[in-house]
């Protein structure tokens, strides 16, 4: 074929995929008020990992209308699935949340008014994150099916993003051993597609068993958990001076004894690590664990670990960032109502950082290098197959996630106009990876040069099972 002819012929072809995604960008339009519905349903029920019972069976509900094939239960995690539609290659999937944190519940409004005292709230956004990629499947698969496009689109429901490693557990059962892609993306206060890594994190509870006795009459006679939890918080403070200066541990004593006059016969302290690096973090571990073992020494009792999460740092796709970035900046952002606009500004008065404008959701920001802040099951994934991510300003520019700001943002109209720019980015980048062929290819060989040989191996054991009582304190 001539040269010139090529050319146009790459044109006209060029031409009919611009029009095919204008033309579904249109069509998303018209449906998102319902996936917007869905993403307040979502908010409303308020689920923790692991117990995301009904945000689950309405995701799989939509799914299953919309005529994909459901995998339940998926690595022995009753709120785990799959849904497929198609056959043959390539397949591509999207992964989708729907865990809440504890004591995050909030009304849809910028001042502080739980909906549930105590109770949990999505301060993750993680109802807009499973309801958007419920809305890109769905989408994707319909598309699909009106222009006779070969390959598999697959949803992933993954539960217990927040700490309980779902993703983990499903990858050691073979859920995404047939992928060639994946894509991601993750609530934020700005659009744009992500070339950052993450924090690798692992994570325990640490359980002590003393012996009781009456704290006034026979102190002597008891061997109080309590001070081999305090033992061990306090050689962690310590051991802060002598780590890395990425290294970050936290954590919170979830059960201190029953009552003062009482020596503690239990107690239990739930603990997170992290660092940019997982071989790193290993040796952190271990100075860690030792902590724990003086503390028991020291005080006469015992002491158990039960291993609760161990997550990698997210590996980037360089050619995935790309495509996702043009992508994004087709979609564009969105402007606020005046309504939304006054919400914004009164919620900004309960921040310390206000340095960023609002309005700045509009734009979409280039992909940078670098490591952020927090840790996700999402690391694991993209150690296994070539992984995009993004991030879309669902919260007000400035609201850090993990707050009743975050909260009240994710069940309301900013957070849903969020979701939709989210939503539009994945579709757009699945055209381009079902449309060309060569774009699979390309990520494959990111995801080999970032990987550079390393072999992914996970640190939770091969026989535990999923923590499914992870949120309750025993």
């Amino acid at each position: 074929m001539h040269m010139w002819t090529i050319w146009l012929f790459l044109l006209a072809a060029g031409s009919l995929m611009a029009d095919d995604k204008s033309a579904l960008l249109q069509k998303m339009d018209t449906q998102a008020a319902h996936f917007g519905e869905v993403s307040r349903k979502i908010w409303e029920f308020a689920e923790v990992g692991y117990k995301e019972n009904k945000s689950a069976e309405l995701l799989k509900s939509e799914l299953r209308s919309a005529g994909f094939r459901l995998a339940e239960n998926v690595a022995g995690i009753p709120t785990a699935f799959t849904a497929t539609w198609g056959q043959g290659k390539p397949v591509i999937g999207i992964m989708g949340e729907y865990d809440a944190l504890p004591g995050l519940s909030q009304e849809d409004i910028p001042e502080r008014k739980p909906r549930v005292n105590g109770g949990p709230g999505h301060g993750c956004g993680h109802n807009l994150l499973g309801a958007a990629s419920l809305f890109a499947a769905i989408t994707i698969k319909d598309w699909m099916a009106d222009k006779r496009i070969p390959g598999t689109i697959r949803f992933y429901g993954t539960p217990a993003e927040e700490g309980g490693g779902g993703k983990l557990y499903m990858i050691r059962a073979g859920a995404f051993q047939d992928v060639d892609t994946v894509l991601s993306w993750h609530p934020s206060d700005q659009n744009g597609a992500s070339l950052k890594s993450s924090l690798a994190i692992i994570s325990a509870k640490f359980r002590f068993y003393g012996k009781p006795a009456h704290a006034a009459a026979a102190p002597d006679a008891g061997r109080s958990a309590l001070d081999g939890l305090m033992i061990m918080a306090n050689a962690v403070e310590f051991l802060r001076e002598h780590v890395p200066d990425s290294t970050r541990m936290h954590y919170v004593i979830t059960n201190g004894g029953s009552a003062p006059n009482i020596v503690p016969d239990y107690s239990e302290l739930f603990l997170y690590a992290r660092h940019p690096s997982m071989p790193m973090l290993d040796g952190i571990w271990e100075r860690i664990n030792k902590c724990a073992q003086a503390g028991a020494l020291a005080s006469e009792t015992r002491m158990e670990m039960e291993l609760i999460d161990s997550a990698y740092n997210t590996l980037p796709n360089d050619a995935l960032a790309a495509l996702v970035d043009k992508n994004m900046r087709l979609v564009g952002g969105v402007a606020y109502t005046r309504e939304e606009q006054a919400f914004a500004e009164t919620i900004r008065k309960t921040l310390s950082d206000r340095t960023r404008q609002i309005g700045s959701q509009e734009k979409t920001e280039a992909p940078s290098e670098g490591t952020g802040s927090a840790s996700t099951d999402a690391g694991d994934v993209s150690w296994t197959v070539p992984m995009a991510a993004l991030g879309a300003a669902t919260f007000v520019p400035g609201v850090p996630a993990h707050t009743w700001q975050a909260s009240a943002c994710a069940g309301m109209s900013i957070g849903r106009k969020g979701m939709v720019v989210a939503a539009k980015s994945l579709v757009l980048t699945a055209v381009d990876l079902y449309t060309d062929p060569q774009q699979v290819e390309v990520a494959k060989a990111s995801f080999e040069k970032r990987r550079a040989g390393y072999e992914y191996r996970s640190r939770i054991p091969a026989d535990q099972k999923p923590p499914l009582t992870y949120r309750d304190n025993k």
